[in-house]
């Protein structure tokens, strides 16, 4: 092992760190959610119209990671944006108390925070990827993309039960000072986690190549250079339209089987639990695949292979409206979230595999273009899946047919990005023949 490469113990220590990330943005997307709709009773769309703006603003992760490309180092970056993040989610809360009683100051409160949270996320996130990207044995990356998550998840669950906890009985005061505790310990276990992993890891720091262009370092060049790779825009695609599909599915799954299957709130919860303990299945089999003593296939194929048996899975969910209450849900559910969490950590592994392919010192840019690319996926992702449910209903009166079409689409959407994961392979090969031919002439 190379004195650059980060030990099994940094690994687990920067999925820490993303796990404190999770742990924040779980606060807004699932605490301050429930608190505007149930306890203040406010319009539902004002909380998805916030989380979405927080995905939106990510669009300038690229940004970021020119920046770090630049200085040279990724954790100035990540502690900066975890600052940003908890300050954001302290605003968030401060916004949530104000908003029904006060909309004028509540409503700019609560877009400048949900604002800061999603720059705070772009940054911290994209820089992580790319330090851990830079530093981990290629025969690694898939078994690392899988402690990351599997840590984001689990940090996600503890937070969001210990706030549960906490907050019973509801007060305002209560909230806040629950919220801003949380948010608190989880910036102080990711400095803690991540302290002195990037030097140790990469001794010297290896200047980047700086590219100027009216004298100045350049972002915009940057940012073309990378997506004129064929590489780097392919898998910008690919990163794009499997997202959509993945995030559309989320909000329209319970519903699905209250609404055809007529599960009650707690089967549909728990079979929300059955399809990630599939993903929790899906994930630790890819990590155990790509990085154990003897290797099944590589992430590219488990990435291309978990898209299509997530269409697969899909178009099993479409069907069931037809064959009734005799269809295997439970399975088809769990099938699904296998193949989501097969197809996620090989793609997390993939985008670690190509960032460093390409033009050196835009590691971070490339990074960057693939977070956003993934956030916008994400803003949409929710608002796509229900508008299309809630325009056939409301036109067919047929739940089922409504949830079918959507699963169709979905589908569609997971085996037109598998037709772009299998591109990436042959581009590389063509791009390498064609610099060799290059150099021949």
């Amino acid at each position: 092992m190379s004195t650059s490469s980060l030990r099994w113990v940094d690994i687990v220590r920067l999925g820490f760190v993303q796990a404190a990330l999770g742990s924040v943005v779980v606060l807004i997307t699932s605490t301050l959610n429930r608190i505007m709709v149930v306890e203040y009773s406010l319009p539902a769309i004002l909380p998805g119209a916030l989380v979405s703006l927080q995905y939106l603003v990510q669009i300038i992760r690229p940004r970021f990671g020119h920046g770090s490309d630049v200085g040279g180092r990724r954790t100035p970056w990540i502690i900066g944006g975890l600052v940003v993040m908890v300050v954001g989610s302290v605003l968030c809360t401060l916004a949530t108390l104000q908003i029904a009683k006060n909309p004028v100051l509540g409503l700019p409160l609560a877009i400048l925070g949900y604002a800061l949270v999603g720059l705070g996320i772009g940054a911290a996130g994209t820089c992580l990827l790319t330090l851990l990207a830079q530093h981990v044995d290629a025969r690694r990356r898939a078994a690392s993309a899988t402690i990351m998550w599997v840590l984001m998840i689990l940090g996600i669950v503890i937070t969001a039960t210990t706030v549960g906890h906490f907050l019973d009985p509801f007060a305002p005061a209560r909230l806040l000072r629950v919220t801003t505790t949380a948010a608190m310990i989880a910036f102080l276990a990711a400095v803690l986690a991540i302290w002195r992993v990037e030097p140790r890891a990469s001794g010297a720091n290896i200047a980047q190549p700086r590219v100027r262009e009216g004298g100045a370092f350049s972002f915009k060049l940057a940012l073309r250079q990378v997506w004129e790779e064929p590489q780097a825009r392919t898998f910008t695609i690919f990163v794009f339209i499997s997202m959509l599909a993945y995030s559309a599915q989320e909000l329209i799954l319970e519903p699905f089987a209250g609404l055809v299957f007529g599960y009650t709130p707690g089967e549909s919860a728990k079979l929300s639990g059955l399809q990630h303990g599939g993903v929790f299945l899906g994930m630790i089999s890819v990590g155990i695949a790509c990085s154990g003593l003897r290797r099944f296939g590589s992430v590219r194929a488990w990435m291309t292979g978990g898209c299509v048996a997530s269409a697969v899975a899909l178009l099993a969910l479409a069907c069931a409206d037809w064959i009734g209450p005799a269809w295997p849900l439970r399975a088809s559910v769990f099938l699904l979230g296998a193949a989501n969490g097969a197809f996620a950590v090989a793609a997390i592994g993939s985008m670690m595999d190509l960032a460093n392919q390409g033009r050196p010192g835009r590691a971070g840019v490339r990074m960057g273009l693939w977070g956003a690319a993934q956030a916008i996926a994400f803003a949409c992702g929710g608002l796509f899946g229900t508008s299309i449910e809630d325009l056939v209903r409301h036109v067919s009166g047929s739940p089922g047919l409504a949830f079918g079409i959507v699963f169709c689409t979905e589908a569609a959407l997971f085996l037109v990005a598998a037709a772009y994961a299998a591109q990436i392979d042959s581009l590389k090969h063509r791009v390498a023949n064609a610099n060799s031919t290059v150099v021949t002439i």
